[in-house]
């Protein structure tokens, strides 16, 4: 049975523990939010002096503004809104706003499957760890040999557009930054970790204790989109990563995003608000100079294929797409876009990673193990649920005071995949290239992650690995 697109887009760039699918933000409760329709603007250059009037007498009122890229979120009960404001000249486009949501991971035939045999962490012993259940930090440190050389420092950031963190985790609490993290849901004052995504994610970037990230010296800071059990709407992500980039952020990781098709299929001409409104965040926040990595997404998708993309919304959605759909951010010019590998294969990418000519890099995100993999291309549809093995995921640090994840008994870490996972993993060795090099441009340190990427797949860039499997020891070696 088809998923009606009026209820639920499906986007699994956040799969791994979590799944996120896109709905208008009409369509579900809103934190602090009227049950008004919400509207993403994007205006033609600057905001114009008069744009508030222009919203209101349209019927609307203002909510959100990102002053420096131009773009506004309304809401409005009219609707007529949208046809009487883009009657102003000002207006370049504007629609209904997206809003991603969360939900768990299908926990089904686990019976027996859940890892047990780790013992707990016991945070007064300093000498417990789990540094060789890390594969993939070992993989892309040559067995951890990069720390030797830098573990980056506290001086370079990264921001973490995501769901929080866990300040006080044993793991992070040196070098997580909560005084300069923020939050972007209304009726929200904290960024503090209510989902576990973004823990999971800053572990491997900067985790220091039982399990190691890529640079244990870096520091973390989040920039939380996403409410406990809320979305993250468009205009909330984008204002996360501009105000990231005014705060002079080095590095931003965004393991979030979504399918959006050009607005040409509703019947209009240009780009959709949102694709506008991601792009110039995007390049405001690489002109400020800052690294802008994303995940590539988890539908098994070729990107650079119109025709993978086309039927991808037809098996999904029953909807015939004429034009080009795009994933964003993976799919905009100025970002590094990582598609997931796995820990027993340097031919086959993980069996969920989207793939194609805009893949920039390969990095860990771990998967359900070879068994699986063999059966799921054999048959996509099929159900091996019982076939899959935890212990080729990613594990990392998770938020203390939330349950364990069911994938593990473990309090305080999980077993995650993704490419949520692959991404960090470039986040943090882009960070230590900065630490290293703190005058390097953006294009700069993606050059050098591509250098010294340790050639997997095909003989040079490849649609599936890019330039191969990211490696931060050969990148300070070089």
């Amino acid at each position: 049975m088809k998923k009606p697109l009026k209820h639920t887009l499906l986007n699994s760039m956040l799969v791994v523990g979590l799944m996120a699918s896109v709905l208008s933000a009409a369509q579900a409760p809103v934190l602090g939010k009227s049950k008004d329709t919400s509207y993403l603007i994007a205006f033609k250059n600057d905001l114009p002096d008069d744009f508030e009037e222009q919203i209101e007498d349209a019927g609307g009122k203002v909510e959100t503004v990102v002053e420096d890229i131009g773009i506004v979120s309304a809401s409005s009960d009219d609707p007529d809104f949208l046809d009487k404001l883009t009657e102003s000249s000002d207006v370049l486009a504007a629609e209904e706003e997206l809003e991603i949501f969360l939900d768990e991971e299908e926990p089904e035939a686990a019976d027996g499957q859940p890892i047990t045999d780790i013992p707990q962490p016991d945070w007064d012993d300093p000498d417990q760890n789990y540094h060789d259940l890390q594969w993939d930090v070992k993989r892309v440190t040559n067995d951890f040999a990069s720390h030797d050389i830098s573990k980056g420092d506290s001086g370079t950031v990264v921001g973490i557009i995501d769901t929080g963190l866990d300040f006080d985790h044993p793991d992070l609490r040196k070098n997580a930054d909560e005084e300069g993290s923020k939050t972007f849901v209304p009726g929200t004052d904290d960024a503090w970790d209510e989902n576990g995504h973004g823990t999971h994610v800053a572990g491997s970037i900067a985790a220091d204790g039982k399990v190691l990230g890529i640079g244990p010296k870096l520091t973390v800071r989040a920039y939380r989109v996403f409410g406990a059990t809320g979305g993250a709407q468009q205009s909330w992500i984008t204002s996360a990563l501009v105000t990231a980039a005014n705060d002079k952020v080095d590095v931003v990781n965004m393991s979030l995003g979504g399918w959006r098709w050009m607005a040409q299929n509703y019947g209009e001409k240009g780009d959709s608000a949102s694709i506008v409104a991601y792009h110039r965040a995007v390049q405001y926040a690489v002109k400020k100079g800052v690294t802008v990595v994303v995940a590539a997404g988890n539908d098994s998708r070729n990107l650079g294929s119109l025709h993978d993309m086309q039927e991808y919304w037809k098996e999904t959605y029953g909807l015939d797409i004429k034009g080009p759909s795009r994933v964003v951010p993976a799919q905009l010019p100025g970002v590094i876009t990582v598609s997931s590998s796995n820990e027993w294969s340097e031919d086959e990418i993980a069996f969920y990673s989207n793939y194609g000519n805009p893949i920039d890099i390969a990095a860990p995100g771990g998967d359900n193990g070879p068994v699986y993999d063999a059966l799921y291309r054999k048959d996509p549809k099929g159900d091996y649920l019982n076939k899959r093995d935890f212990h080729y995921r990613t594990l990392s640090t998770w938020p203390t005071y939330l349950p364990s994840y069911f994938t593990s008994n473990l309090k305080g870490y999980a077993y995650l995949h993704g490419t949520s996972m692959a991404a960090p993993k470039v986040a943090g060795i882009a960070a230590v290239i900065k630490s290293e090099h703190p005058n390097y441009s953006p294009a700069q340190v993606a050059a050098v992650i591509r250098k010294t990427a340790v050639d997997y797949g095909k003989k040079g860039q490849d649609k599936y690995f890019g330039a191969g499997e990211a490696n931060i020891f050969q990148a300070l070696e070089d």
